[in-house]
């Protein structure tokens, strides 16, 4: 049986160790939301700091929900395997920045006290949007919200984030524990502001005084980040445990490319974040919308579209060449309402895009980025939607993906096989479309009056209903995989015209 990692593990030759001693190190940041994208991003910017610059900088991680990472983890003493895979073969790393786990249903009080203790200096957010709970029409919090509901009349009992982090910072007022920041790292527009906009909201209507004090103690920068992460398989483990000679149940697999755009706004210190490559900045939205629209908005057409034309993975969909046209269209059109980037080459930016998406050593599977639609189409795809309307442009660069949307919101394949949508919205979709014929315009109108997701003067907008309607009817009438080559074709008909 082979021997489970740990602090004492010596791996085999080839494997990066971490250049510093991590258990000489204490734990300055808290992280909610210990899952692969954090292990493969945020904690090793801080391991490559810490090795770099040292400092008393390791994460204390808290799962909101399941207990699986903190199994996972805490008997490996917080150590991992990193494995960078590309085309040219893996390389592998191990990671100590992480000291421990926390469960916030099995130890909520803990958790509560990690957010307050003066040690933490910084917290640290990756979680799904639907865990904020945003109220999209006032930017504070949703009180209908099932957990913001709950924790609103129970602030000291809480079950989700924003309860949490209130929870915490209460408990630092209270015992003059100093300043705080609270870094979201999340794929949300001014994700720093809105951040800041619900645990104000929620603290004034828990404690007025509260919100006074963390709007004075407590900032909120802005971040993007960005690296390709799929979910940890069993081929995943078995390669780690083949690289370090370990087993290892807390590997992860990640892509070359790593990129952390952070807003310089820190109340009580932070790493040496940029020795790791990270860049700060005073203004972080252009990077964010940049990342949100190519990026992000690519991915949820790829992720629609190349699953229901068979596609396993992003890489699939990418290399099928009706459909990386239809991307590289929307892409054009989304960067088109873009400002300016500050040293990013846009049309470079494409090109490295399409060319992390076909790696073929990831497998980024569609059916995982198709999950939370109602959450992230408002930005990836409305918001450009909107501004290029708004601008006189053409809506059909952004009508496919809609439409892709629309269709996988049928719950199922061309072929008569069932998925579950994975949606906070499940419910009010089905609802929906309870009775609807199976007919384009009709799903259109349907789906479109959910307007958190599609603004009311957006789904009452011609422009975007026509073009939406055709390519919606087109996968109705023909199959997915059939549309995208029509519509491929529809684009460059209309180019020669």
């Amino acid at each position: 049986m082979t021997t489970r990692l740990s602090a004492t593990s010596m791996p085999l030759a080839g494997v990066a160790m971490p250049a510093y001693d991590p258990e000489s190190c204490g734990a300055g940041i808290v992280h909610i939301g210990v899952g692969a994208f954090h292990k493969a991003h945020q904690a090793v910017y801080t391991d490559t700091a810490m090795g770099l610059a040292g400092g008393d900088w390791r994460i204390t991680g808290v799962s909101l929900r399941s207990a699986d990472v903190a199994s996972a983890l805490n008997p490996q003493d917080g150590r991992y395997l990193l494995m960078v895979r590309d085309e040219a073969g893996d390389s592998a790393r191990l990671i100590g920045s992480i000291a421990n786990v926390l469960v916030a249903p099995a130890e909520p009080d803990t958790v509560i006290e990690a957010v307050a203790s003066p040690e933490t200096r910084i917290v640290t957010l990756t979680v799904t949007e639907k865990a904020y709970g945003i109220d999209r029409a006032t930017g504070g919090v949703d009180v209908t919200h099932d957990v913001i509901a709950h924790d609103l009349n129970n602030p000291t009992t809480p079950k989700g984030l924003v309860g949490f982090l209130i929870a915490g910072l209460s408990r630092r007022r209270e015992r003059d524990a100093g300043p705080l920041t609270i870094l979201c790292c999340d794929n949300l527009p001014e994700n720093g502001r809105l951040v800041r906009r619900i645990v104000l909201d929620f603290a004034e209507r828990v404690e007025p005084a509260l919100a006074r004090w963390i709007a004075q103690a407590v900032t909120f920068p802005s971040s993007m980040v960005d690296r390709i992460t799929p979910a940890t398989t069993a081929r995943t483990l078995e390669d780690a445990e083949r690289l370090s000679g370990f087993s290892d149940m807390a590997a992860v697999e990640t892509e070359p490319f790593s990129q952390w755009i952070i807003e310089d706004d820190f109340a009580a210190g932070r790493p040496e974040w940029e020795a790791a490559g990270a860049l700060f900045v005073e203004d972080v939205a252009p990077y964010e919308k940049m990342k949100l629209r190519l990026l992000n908005g690519t991915h949820s057409l790829l992720a629609y579209a190349g699953f229901l034309a068979g596609h396993d993975t992003v890489g699939e969909a990418v290399r099928h060449e009706a459909l990386r046209a239809i991307a590289e269209r929307q892409m054009q059109s989304s960067a088109a309402t873009l400002p300016p980037v500050p040293g990013i080459d846009l049309d470079a930016y494409r090109a490295e895009l399409l060319a992390r998406f076909a790696n073929r050593a990831i497998r980024h599977l569609t059916y995982q980025i198709a999950m939370d639609g109602t959450e992230k189409l408002p930005q990836r795809i409305g918001a450009p939607l909107r501004e290029t309307l708004a601008a006189n442009g053409d809506a059909g660069a952004f009508a496919f993906a809609a439409a892709a949307w629309m269709r996988y919101c049928l719950g199922v394949t061309d072929d008569g096989r069932s998925y579950d949508l994975r949606d906070p919205r499940q419910a009010a979709i089905a609802a929906r479309l309870d009775g609807v014929p199976r007919d384009a315009g009709a799903i259109f109108d349907a789906l479109s009056a959910l307007q958190d997701v599609f603004p009311k003067e957006l789904a009452s907008d011609r422009r975007m209903r026509g073009p939406v309607v055709e390519a919606l009817s087109t996968m109705l009438e023909m199959g997915m995989a059939e549309a995208i080559r029509v519509h491929a074709r529809r684009q460059v008909d209309r180019t020669r015209i």
